[in-house]
C-alpha cells in the first residue's frame, strides 16, 4: 500500500485569468510553473527510488 492512498483528494485549482496578466507577469508565471514541474519530477524520482529499494528488500 502506498502512503499516497491516505492523502486527501484535493480539488483542481481554479485556472488563472491570463488575459489580466501583463507580458512580464506571464513570463514570471511560466517561470514559477517550470520550477514547480522540476520539484514534482524530483519528488517522483525520490519516490521511485524508495519504492525500488523497498521492492528489492522484500523480494530477497
Amino acid at each position: 500500500m502506498d502512503t499516497d492512498d491516505f492523502e486527501p483528494i484535493k480539488k483542481k485549482p481554479q485556472a488563472k485569468d491570463l488575459s489580466r496578466m501583463s507580458i512580464e507577469g506571464l513570463g514570471e508565471y511560466i517561470t514559477e510553473l517550470k520550477a514547480e514541474i522540476v520539484r514534482a519530477e524530483e519528488a517522483i524520482t525520490k519516490k521511485t527510488k524508495a519504492r525500488a529499494g523497498a521492492e528489492s528488500f522484500f523480494k530477497s
